[in-house]
């Protein structure tokens, strides 16, 4: 007998039951995440609010990220899966000069339209222009956050190249904004209002249809330039927007998810109806409801006013009380609580409003009310959206809060569309308002408190408040030029001091935590702390 294995048993036939054996062990063993990708199958998910137009470039609303974005594709990408990391999308390579002012990206040879015509760097191009230097009545409500993009080149078909006036630490990352959809050359120039209303792109799923009050519809793409995806058939968006129907929807199977959030006591009751057939995801959330002021509207347009009016809720008791029964929590400035910007505690609690002592600060706000000649049982309006998670939930609580400074408030509630059309128009006293993003980065979460009309004669479509505050324009500028980390948080304090402390132009109430509980045959899915990066290229669905 030669070597140590039995008789009449070859060596390789024994490595082969081993591997076999491991194999097997892996197998079964392995998450249910890292099962083989299943071909096949429409993915039916809520949208809780429906669309105000079809143009990302100049909405702000998850209610058409969730519908329409798996029919576009970006220039580079989030990877959902590896967040933040930036990976390539239709551009499938780029290099950044030594000095940090000059982005150059290779385009995809190949990708097609929805309509069949090849896309090319002009397409690229036109679609940046039209956010980055809208023109005419065009509405492009990001284009404060290039503020140091000089000019965007279409060099030859494959290569764009960005130049800008100063480094730009987070440009990758602005570049990457799932708001900054593709669109055709031709159309843009043809109708720059023609993405408003209709539906074109190159993503991994050509549009249906689209039923208002109903569903949203998108078939597979077969020519899509990424091998082997999307792997669904198709997706059925459906709009639900009471919250209790919501999770029954879950519940019965009728949806799989919802890609925005749940409150705990949804989450509690899913998970209880589906047992080991519901999973749940959870992260924080780069996402919070504000008040905007209208500062055209008296007695709004005095800072005594808008500083009482913040000095009367009880951020740390509201954060208790409402964390148990909506998706809101955790209390913090400008900046996201768990990020890498958020704002050390002991500086949040000398802000106004932030404070610990609930009777104090109510005393001087009625102190400042009475300064600001307003008389007991002023009565104005709070204009609201008609998303009930968390919208109404806020809104009822900030109602309460001014009640307790001798203040009356109407609770003025609109679907989304009318809503923001309102906000935009001004036509409100003050507003429950969202400041959500996709990124932890001053230079996206600080663009909505820029003046209306920015220095360089821009409007800043993300400012409803109305006023100009060149004061805040400068800080903004200088903490987007500066390189020095610690000066850029320096500088980012004093930002959020006048905002919020000083010219309280618009408040935070409280951050966001996201909570998704879905069922277990969704896969390729891991939630993060941005409600606006789902494109469904990836996902599939077991049977």
């Amino acid at each position: 007998m030669h070597g140590s294995h039995a008789p009449g048993r070859r060596p390789e036939l024994r490595i082969v039951a081993v591997l076999v054996t491991g194999l097997l062990f892996w197998l079964l063993s392995a998450p249910l995440g890292a099962q083989q990708p299943r071909t096949g199958g429409t993915l039916t998910f809520i949208v809780s609010a429906e669309p105000p137009s079809f143009d990302a470039h100049r909405e702000v609303t998850f209610a058409l990220i969730h519908p329409a974005r798996p029919h576009y594709n970006l220039l580079v990408k989030f990877d959902p899966l590896n967040y933040p990391k930036v990976v390539p999308d239709l551009a499938e390579s780029w290099t950044i000069s030594p000095d940090g002012t000059t982005y150059t990206f290779k385009i995809r040879r190949g990708v097609r339209f929805h309509d069949g015509s090849v896309l090319t760097s002009r397409d690229i191009k036109a679609s940046y222009d039209k956010i980055i230097f809208p023109k005419g009545d065009v509405i492009s409500v990001r284009q404060g956050a290039y503020t140091m993009v000089a000019s965007v080149e279409a060099a030859d078909p494959t290569t764009v190249v960005f130049r800008l006036k100063w480094k730009a630490p987070s440009f990758l990352q602005d570049v990457a904004s799932p708001w900054n959809w593709i669109y055709k050359a031709d159309i843009i120039e043809k109708d720059p209002h023609w993405y408003e209303r209709n539906i074109m792109g190159t993503g991994p799923f050509k549009f249906v249809e689209y039923v208002r009050g109903s569903h949203w519809v998108g078939a597979r793409n077969e020519d899509y330039w990424v091998r082997g995806r999307p792997y669904l058939d198709g997706y059925r968006a459906v709009f639900i927007g009471n919250a209790a129907a919501q999770v029954n929807a879950i519940k019965s199977g009728q949806a799989l998810v919802e890609f925005r959030g749940f409150s705990p006591p949804q989450r509690d009751d899913v998970v209880r109806t589906l047992g080991s057939g519901a999973t749940v995801q959870e992260s924080g959330w780069l996402c919070n409801n504000t008040v905007v002021f209208n500062s055209r509207h008296r007695p709004f347009d005095d800072a005594r006013f808008r500083k009482a009016l913040s000095l009367a809720i009880d951020r740390w008791g509201g954060s208790t009380a409402l964390s148990q029964i909506a998706f809101v929590g955790p209390v913090g400035g400008l900046l996201r609580p768990e990020g890498p910007f958020a704002t050390p505690q002991a500086e949040l609690e000398k802000l106004a409003g932030y404070g610990r002592d609930i009777a104090a600060a109510r005393a001087e706000a009625k102190k400042l009310l009475a300064e600001a000649g307003v008389p007991e049982g002023f009565e104005f309006n709070l204009l609201n959206r008609n998303v009930e998670m968390p919208y109404r939930y806020v809104a009822v609580f900030l109602i309460d809060q001014w009640r307790q400074i001798g203040l009356k408030v109407n609770h003025v509630v609109k679907e989304t569309g009318p809503y923001l059309a309102d906000e935009r128009a001004g036509n409100f006293d003050a507003a429950v308002d969202f400041n959500c993003d996709f990124y932890d980065d001053p230079d996206l979460q600080l663009v909505k408190f820029l003046s209306v009309e920015l220095p360089n004669g821009s409007v800043n479509g993300l400012n409803y408040g109305g006023y100009i505050d060149r004061t805040l324009d400068r800080l903004y500028d200088e903490q987007s030029r500066t390189e020095d980390a610690a000066r850029r948080i320096t500088v980012v304090r004093q930002f959020e001091k006048r905002l919020l402390d000083e010219k309280v132009w618009q408040i935070y109430v409280l951050w966001w935590k996201r909570i998704i509980p879905h069922s277990t045959k969704l896969h390729g899915y891991k939630v993060g702390p941005s409600h606006y990066l789902e494109d469904l290229q990836d996902v599939w669905i077991s049977e």
